[in-house]
């Protein structure tokens, strides 16, 4: 991430005078209306040096008598943080409400966190998921953006408006900065004067970005010169970030060249949007005491798919495609067709692998937990809430009717699972199913599809037993058979290239028809060169289809391709 080189904000009257005239406008903007304030607070250098200012500003405030509408924190837990600055950012909180009170503010911390639906691993052991990427960031919106969305859009919404404040800086990088820019000149912009800009994505919520001119540096010289006023040491802060630094240093800035303490990004543990967790990497290379992380560091890599060596990536990548089901979740067959091959899209994970993640997740909890120190070692990585929505969609949405979770928590924790109890059913029940299971075996079904076609049957029929109206029982069986229609993984990528195949061709017949006729009046015309092209293109990639289909498998020639590297 390149970053813009501004010159600090402190030059032109110096830190004190340039402090105290940033409470100035803080006080003057809290003052200007009955607009409620949220502050995003990550527990990082930028959102903890936002919310001193406004909290001194309040402190002066409160003595005149005049801080009487509420300032929220809000702080975002995706539950897959990584548990050093988690465990930070909640030690931080309590004080903060402890300090807030005790001090008379009007500032009242939340800790927000996704609902069951959008948690990590309920999305990725339960639904099955891949593990996001580039062209698949499902995890971001549901985990991070939602929840503190949700709360802002709500506040507004009970108050009319809603002042967003946070900590973001045109020198993070150029995009920032030219993000900011274009909010700050919007024609739209009604409150400009104020120092605020408008939200690209909340109805009638502005933001107010108080130190958004400072500079990295300018943010740990306020943080190391100003004390914390929710005590809160942030001294501690910076050595979080020396941790979370490769060599584990914070060198003295002299030139441009020189990279400062704090550029360190801390996320989720499970993040496979990068190659490398590198501070995390960095914070146990630098502390043997923190080694008691490398169990999240592993788990990171049972579905990591990049890699900086080309041969690596290329084997995450087929071991990925082994371990998802060639069908979509609502049980369809896409087709990708590239200049480099054409093959089936990869659905979700199957029910193998994701009883493998769930134990693994499981597995890495009682590592951590006998391992960490005692501050984190309560660690809960996956709670019985969560364990219990990913249940209801393995037995529900998914028809896996043996209900594995139980059995893999008791053996992995040792202890009886917790959560709801199932009556014992006559027929759909474990010793049933592995009768099924292997008479369907006897019959060919090597891939076990046919076994999960008759199992989901079962649990259809179960499903609607009881019920005086089955007016959907015809649709949920329909679509079970549906999904249930091929044997193996060569048969449903044949028939489904084939199917490609032929609608191609049968677009490159009315090309060809379209060609005939225009070449009729005019021969070499911008719209016959136009349809020769696109008659090009469909023979190329007909070409391709009959060439991909004959691989038995998923297709090599697009894993190899640069497209995927």
């Amino acid at each position: 991430m390149s970053q813009v080189s501004i010159q600090s904000a402190f030059n032109e009257v110096g830190l004190k005078n340039s402090v105290s005239q940033s409470i100035e406008h803080v006080k003057k903007l809290y003052l200007s209306d009955s607009i409620p304030w949220v502050i995003g607070y990550s527990g990082g250098k930028d959102s903890t040096a936002t919310l001193q200012l406004v909290w001194y500003a309040l402190q002066e405030l409160v003595k005149e008598g005049k801080a009487d509408k509420k300032v929220h924190v809000i702080s975002t837990d995706t539950l897959v943080e990584n548990p050093v600055v988690s465990s930070w950012v909640n030690k931080s909180l309590e004080k903060m409400k402890a300090a807030a009170e005790e001090q008379n503010l009007p500032i009242v911390p939340h800790k927000l966190v996704p609902e069951v639906k959008n948690r990590f691993w309920y999305n990725l052991i339960g639904k099955g998921y891949p593990a996001p990427r580039a062209k698949f960031r499902w995890c971001t919106d549901r985990l991070k953006i939602s929840p503190s969305n949700s709360f802002i859009q709500n506040l507004a919404d009970k108050n009319g408006e809603a002042i967003l404040v946070l900590g973001t800086r045109k020198a993070e990088s150029s995009a920032r900065a030219a993000s900011m820019d274009r909010f700050e000149s919007s024609e739209t912009n009604t409150r400009k004067a104020l120092g605020l800009t408008e939200n690209g994505s909340l109805d009638r919520v502005w933001v107010y970005t108080p130190i958004g001119h400072w500079t990295n540096d300018d943010v740990w010289i306020y943080l190391n010169s100003i004390k914390n006023p929710w005590d809160f040491p942030n001294h501690d802060l910076m050595g979080m970030y020396q941790g979370a630094t490769e060599g584990g240093e914070c060198p003295l800035v002299v030139d441009k060249s020189t990279q400062s303490c704090g550029d360190s990004r801390f996320g989720c543990y499970v993040c496979t949007m990068v190659s490398e967790d590198k501070s995390m990497n960095a914070m146990i290379a630098n502390d043997d005491e923190k080694e008691w992380m490398m169990p999240l560091v592993m788990l990171r890599n049972e579905i990591e798919v990049n890699d900086a060596s080309h041969d690596k990536k290329l084997e995450k990548l087929r071991r990925d495609k082994g371990n998802r089901d060639f069908r979509r979740m609502n049980g369809t067959l896409t087709v990708h067709v590239t200049k480099h091959g054409a093959d089936l899209v990869p659905g979700p994970y199957v029910q193998s692998f994701r009883e493998h993640m769930l134990r693994k997740v499981l597995e890495a909890q009682v590592a951590v937990q006998q391992m960490a120190p005692a501050e984190v070692n309560d660690l809960e990585l996956i709670s019985i809430e969560e364990l219990e929505g990913i249940r209801e969609v393995w037995l529900n949405d998914k028809h896996e009717a043996e209900d594995s979770l139980p059995l893999i928590y008791e053996q992995v924790i040792g202890k009886a699972y917790p959560g709801k109890r199932r009556a014992h059913h006559p027929i759909i029940n474990k010793s049933v199913l592995d009768k099924l299971k292997a008479h369907c075996a006897e019959q060919g079904d090597e891939d076990g599809l046919l076994y999960q076609q008759m199992r989901a049957v079962l649990n259809v029929s179960n499903k609607y037993r009881n019920q005086l109206r089955r007016a959907k029982l015809k649709d949920e069986l329909n679509d079970v058979l549906d999904k249930g229609a091929f044997d193996n993984l060569f048969e449903a990528k044949k028939f489904a290239l084939e199917r490609e195949r032929h609608r191609r061709q049968i677009e490159l017949e009315h090309i060809q028809i379209k060609i005939t006729n225009s070449q009729a009046e005019s021969a070499h015309s911008d719209a016959v060169k136009e349809l020769q092209q696109q008659q090009e293109s469909l023979e190329e990639s007909i070409a391709i289809i009959t060439k991909s289909l004959k691989e038995d498998g998923y297709s090599s020639l697009l894993i190899e391709s640069v497209e995927n590297v």
